[in-house]
């Protein structure tokens, strides 16, 4: 069975954007070249992205066509290949199937329509960023494993990444990593009664 892996940057008092408008709000985060090529080499390894609509939106305009920019970085060429080539599903009630042709939408039923994408042919499901859509998946108790990138700041306030938490969840650490740019990755896995 596929798995859903929210795959995102963290403050380290949680949030996973500041209160500042569009792209500004993950300003903070902290990149390097070793972090690009982790998460290159981490991506390749499955075929479909979950989105919230903001996120998604922030994809659409600038991804499709990145590697055409005249100072697009190795990181641009490589991702915007993958984002061409990915299975997008996005949770929203307001954006329609009929015009991103590409993407399905997810707009009610979420914890049948994910069981069924956990249940079809594919590899694991990432949700990048996105924390709304990251809060609906935890409400339903969706998200099997954790890829939870430690940025070295205090944002003070924010959207947090964690929401409404209303039962325990406990987590094991299968693997961390420390990139030059300061920044943790914590791989966690959640634990499953059987």
């Amino acid at each position: 069975m596929r798995k859903i892996v929210s795959f995102v940057h963290v403050s380290l008092d949680g949030f996973v954007a500041s209160t500042d408008e569009g792209m500004d709000s993950l300003g903070w985060i902290s990149l390097s070249d070793d972090l690009f090529g982790y998460v290159e080499q981490r991506i390749q390894q499955t075929d479909t992205a979950l989105y919230g609509r903001v996120t998604y939106q922030m994809m659409e305009s600038y991804w499709p066509t990145a590697a055409e920019q005249p100072n697009a970085s190795a990181h641009d060429h490589a991702h915007s290949r993958w984002y061409k080539t990915a299975r997008k599903i996005v949770l929203s009630t307001t954006l329609l199937e009929k015009n991103h042709p590409d993407t399905k939408i997810i707009s009610s039923n979420l914890s049948d329509e994910i069981s069924k994408l956990k249940h079809s042919g594919g590899s694991e499901i990432l949700v990048f960023g996105s924390p709304g859509a990251t809060h609906a998946l935890m409400a339903e108790n969706l998200i099997d494993e954790y890829l939870l990138f430690i940025n070295p700041i205090l944002l003070g306030q924010g959207i947090p990444l964690f929401k409404n938490i209303e039962d325990r969840t406990a987590l094991t650490l299968v693997k961390s990593k420390l990139f030059a740019s300061g920044v943790v990755c914590l791989n966690y896995v959640v634990k499953r009664n059987k």
